[in-house]
């Protein structure tokens, strides 16, 4: 797959743009803060339809719009050349492909990959479980509809159980949307447990190439409730005074983490920032792998300030390990040493482009 074209609107902070890439190498290249990531969250935005930063809808439009829009031109290997539009509003969005209206959104997902490569990815090692439970739950959702529908239904099943609790409902109501929660929890777990274990194989394959299998590295999943269904709905019920008290559901699949371990050992404690940044690279790579076979579709790579952070020894070996016929689009200071290909360069300033 490849785009070809992109036009904004009143996305962040770019009141309006229209750039086409040439090749399949293409570099953003400007000061920070002047809106190369808001462009690479915008690429983005077409795989699962969410930003790969958190926040709402709210402040993906720019100070005092309404509406930001989105539009692709794409080279593809089953659509052949296709459009997409896409309109975020605060409170939905609305898609369409081709000029004709996505009635369902889902519809969408895992038709246009993109992985991104960043140089915050070091968070993943050390940061927050919100940080790695947000990386993973993208990753699925990009890939299946089935997952982003589940997880969509468990925390609205969850909200409604939250709510519940603030207003002092009665043990039936509660357990009737347990009920409903259940299941859709039960099934985030597998789903998460089975991903991460598919990620593992082509992280270790990708660390080894890293490194030259200097390390060995795991990926651990931490479900908050282990078990199943059942399991989930007894814990609740044990929970439910405490819940009550707090307000809120304590346990479930959204306080749930993992772990990146190097030779068994926890990565965020043990591990050099080398080997952390490594770790990180190797994952993504990994995730990357399993778009590209769960899709069938080569997706394209966003990379953003990454390259830059990387030594000489390391930065070759990502050159070896990313295939060549990979759409790259980059951002950063400086445009990178790869001799294998001509970079388009793209200038960016307070939100224009310059080709």
């Amino acid at each position: 797959m490849n785009l070809r074209r992109i036009r904004l609107q009143n996305f962040r902070n770019i009141a309006a743009a229209e750039i086409e890439f040439s090749g399949s190498r293409s570099f953003l290249i400007g000061s920070n803060g002047q809106g190369k990531t808001n462009l690479l969250e915008a690429l983005g935005y077409v795989s699962a339809l969410r930003a790969f930063r958190p926040g709402g809808n709210r402040v993906l439009i720019r100070e005092g719009e309404n509406e930001a829009a989105l539009g692709y031109s794409f080279q593809h290997e089953r659509l052949g050349t296709g459009e997409v539009t896409i309109r975020i509003r605060p409170k939905g969005k609305a898609v369409e492909l081709d000029r004709s209206p996505v009635k369902r959104l889902s519809d969408l997902i895992g038709r246009f990959p993109t992985v991104l490569f960043a140089s915050d990815d070091v968070q993943l090692v050390r940061g927050s479980p919100a940080l790695r439970r947000r990386f993973l739950d993208l990753h699925l959702a990009s890939l299946d509809a089935a997952y982003l529908d589940g997880l969509q239904r468990y925390f609205r099943a969850l909200g409604q159980r939250n709510r519940l609790l603030k207003s002092g409902a009665p043990a039936r109501e509660l357990a009737a949307f347990e009920q409903q929660l259940a299941p859709a929890a039960a099934s985030l777990i597998r789903t998460r447990r089975a991903g991460l274990e598919t990620l593992q194989t082509g992280m270790q394959r990708f660390f080894a190439g890293l490194t030259a299998g200097a390390d060995a590295a795991t990926l651990e999943y931490r479900a908050d409730v282990e078990g199943d269904s059942r399991d989930l709905l007894a814990t609740w019920l044990r929970q439910r005074e405490r819940d009550a008290r707090l307000k809120a559901t304590e346990h479930g699949p959204h306080r749930d983490d993992w772990v990146l371990r190097i030779r068994g050992r926890e990565a965020a404690l043990f591990a050099s920032e080398g080997q952390q940044r490594a770790l990180v690279l190797a994952l993504r790579f990994a995730q990357l792998a399993d778009a590209r076979e769960q899709s069938g579709l080569m997706p394209v790579v966003l990379a953003d300030d990454v390259l830059g952070e990387l030594d000489p020894e390391r930065r070759g070996r990502f050159w070896s390990l990313l295939d060549p016929e990979v759409q790259l689009l980059a951002t950063g200071t400086q445009i990178p040493d790869d001799d294998s290909a001509e970079w388009q360069q793209i200038r960016v300033k307070d939100g224009q482009f310059e080709v």
